[in-house]
């Protein structure tokens, strides 16, 4: 038996969340549609909601409420560093683990050009603008250890050493509580590399 259109509908619009296939889609729409119309209700209210009022901050490109985001518009963060994340879920993830204190700069995703990905995509002109206005004094890159990330990284590397701007990346290795037999090979011999004096 076929979907009734409507439903049809609600499935191929909840394949658009990441990881979600067709089976998966079918499967929370009917859980939606059965068992929890009020629960239905509230995340379309939620959806439509954060759809209007949700925009990238107009100087770090995170998600916001208001042209600027609250960590850009505290005096309490330290305006010579700036750390570049790929998305607004990894600057959550930074404040939650760290005490870090400076500003961000979410790429939205990372360099990749069989994807249509390139700098413009990237805001990396506004970023560097920003390197450009000389408050700025380390850029920190948080972007993923992937190729993407790696290339992305390397790329906004060269942009602010050409404005002589300190760069450092993040540190990769060893998990805390991991054991050397069960790390991966790539991972051992990049923390081997990024051994530093005690």
């Amino acid at each position: 038996m076929a979907h009734l259109p409507i439903v049809r509908r609600l499935i191929e619009a909840l394949r658009c969340l990441p990881g979600v296939g067709p089976k998966s889609a079918q499967r929370m729409a009917y859980h939606l549609l059965e068992r929890d119309r009020e629960g239905a209700r509230r995340l379309s209210r939620a959806l439509a909601e954060a759809g209007e009022t949700v925009r990238q901050c107009r100087l770090c490109r995170s998600l916001s409420e208001g042209e600027v985001c609250a960590v850009c518009e505290s005096a309490r963060r330290d305006r010579s560093l700036l750390c570049v994340v790929e998305t607004p879920a990894d600057t959550q993830a930074i404040e939650q683990a760290t005490g870090y204190r400076g500003l961000y700069f979410v790429l939205m995703g990372r360099l990749s050009p069989l994807d249509g990905i390139g700098p413009e995509e990237l805001g990396l002109d506004r970023l560097a603008g920003r390197l450009a206005e000389g408050e700025v004094c380390e850029l920190i890159l948080a972007t993923n250890f992937t190729a993407e990330g790696e290339a992305t990284a390397q790329y906004i590397s060269a942009v602010a050493h050409e404005r002589g701007i300190r760069v450092t990346r993040i540190a990769q290795g060893v998990p805390v509580g991991g054991e050397l037999e069960y790390v991966d090979h790539d991972t051992l011999s990049h923390a081997f590399r990024g051994r530093r004096d005690l």
